[in-house]
């Protein structure tokens, strides 16, 4: 028998449910897209192609895709006032920031 969310969200004390949701809305603005980043920056995508030099398309096709470079991905974050940090989360593990990512693009 399938039961639905508010049902059984409505079955939990109001504690629980308090609970629930807070950490629901944690998770939430743990995982943002490009487009909401700078959303919450309260820049529109001509202000942000303003601070990057490039067209507001490229901005909207930027924010679109799926796949980019972590230099493209970088200047955009350091843009909105950011910083980029890459990540690893193994099972049964601390996460690992890598280093030495951060500075690839201006070596050359």
């Amino acid at each position: 028998m399938t039961k639905k969310l508010g049902d059984v969200m409505s079955g939990l004390s109001r504690k629980r449910r308090e609970k629930i949701e807070h950490r629901g809305k944690e998770l939430l603005n743990e995982y943002m897209t490009l487009a909401e980043l700078r959303k919450a920056q309260q820049l529109t995508q001509k202000e942000l192609a303003e601070k990057l030099q490039v067209n507001q398309e490229n901005i909207s096709r930027l924010e679109k895709r799926s796949d980019m470079m972590l230099s493209t991905l970088r200047h955009h974050v350091e843009a909105m006032g950011g910083e980029l940090s890459i990540t690893v989360q193994f099972p049964d593990h601390t996460p690992i920031r890598i280093s030495g990512l951060a500075d690839i693009s201006s070596e050359k």
